[in-house]
């Protein structure tokens, strides 16, 4: 089917709930720079930082919902994907080039000569989206070049879902699922004692009710008009979300905190997010916050490796490993904008107007 080319457009944003997703992708990466500096949960100030990837999801299914409830029949299933796959995977394959090419050339490690053999497997992986976690002596990610893509694993699956599925189903039917996802997570969160779980080897499976759950609640503030319109602002949302990540790291209690967390606050910020509106230099801030999400968030893993490898053979103190977390994630930002403006966007357009000549 060839639908009619304004259906291919992209509808409008929501200034606030990209501010915050810009905000959690920072925080992931500070948060993946602590994880090395400072192993032990418990001494990590950002230690509940991996529920950024929760939010994620939430918004993720706010905002796919927003944009093609009205218009997936029309568009076809086919052409949804192809859509959130220009959207998503040109940064997928240049970060699987990236991440070998780092790998390759991390001047603290010659780790790469272990797997020589398998590179062109390593690479596949991470550029198809094939886990294979066979990295053991570095947490066994489903995708070593570039780990973060473990997220946008499930967020395809997700995606498949929603055009097959979740378009379809009534709202009692998706509240049936949402509690059923909501039910799982707890259960894999008792299991594994917290939610840091779905991005290795040995957690994968708990993948599937962290996206499940979270996807499908942000589906569910959409189609049940749960914004909520206030004038509470921008950065005071912002200190919510960062007092989600900043909530103190304890073994036993959060194998229900985190659930909850996400359970309750991930739709609820969304849902205030949504409602919340933006003007002058903050609406700047949440439209910069924005653009570099997405980039920031898929290009500083492979740094992070070679900041393990200096932090591993060096064994540097605290003051010196802060000062390095410091400068590396500024120019991981700013690198991010560069990767935005002369990669990631070109590419996107490219392969938006091949697929709109395709439907003429």
């Amino acid at each position: 089917m060839n639908p009619p080319n304004d259906l291919l457009r992209t509808r409008q944003h929501f200034e606030v709930l990209d501010g915050l997703r810009g905000i959690a992708a920072i925080s992931v990466v500070v948060f993946h720079f602590m994880e090395i500096a400072v192993p032990d949960y418990h001494d990590n100030f950002i230690a509940h930082a991996y529920l950024a990837v929760d939010f994620f999801f939430c918004l993720s299914g706010f905002v796919v919902a927003y944009a093609y409830d009205g218009r997936l029949p029309q568009l076809g299933v086919w052409n949804f994907i192809k859509l959130r796959l220009i959207r998503l995977h040109p940064l997928v394959v240049f970060m699987a080039v990236v991440g070998l090419i780092v790998f390759l050339l991390d001047p603290f490690s010659d780790i790469w000569r272990k797997y020589s053999s398998q590179l062109g497997l390593l690479f596949g992986s991470s550029a198809l989206m094939v886990p294979y976690p066979i990295v053991t002596e570095r947490y066994s990610n489903l995708f070593h070049l570039n780990p973060p893509t473990w997220s946008l694993f499930w967020e395809y699956i997700a995606n498949v879902f929603y055009a097959l599925v979740l378009i379809r189903v009534q709202k009692w039917m998706l509240w049936l699922l949402v509690i059923l996802s909501a039910v799982w997570l707890y259960i894999e969160s008792w299991r594994l004692g917290n939610l840091s779980i779905g991005w290795g080897g040995d957690t994968f499976r708990g993948g599937i009710p962290r996206v499940a759950f979270a996807f499908m609640a942000g589906v569910l503030v959409f189609r049940l008009k749960w914004v909520i319109r206030s004038n509470i602002g921008f950065w005071i949302l912002a200190l919510l979300l960062m007092l989600m990540f900043l909530i103190p790291f304890s073994a036993g209690p959060n194998r229900y905190i985190d659930p909850t967390i996400v359970l309750v606050l991930c739709p609820l910020l969304v849902a205030l997010g949504a409602g919340t509106a933006a003007h002058g230099l903050v609406k700047k801030a949440c439209q910069f916050l924005g653009e570099i999400s997405y980039p920031l968030y898929m290009i500083h893993y492979p740094f992070v490796w070679v900041f393990f490898s200096y932090v591993e053979r060096n064994k540097p103190g605290i003051g010196e490993m802060t000062v390095v977390m410091a400068v590396a994630t500024i120019l991981l930002t700013a690198l991010s904008y560069v990767v935005l403006k002369w990669v990631d966007e070109p590419m996107r357009r490219y392969l938006k107007r091949k697929l709109v000549a395709q439907t003429r």
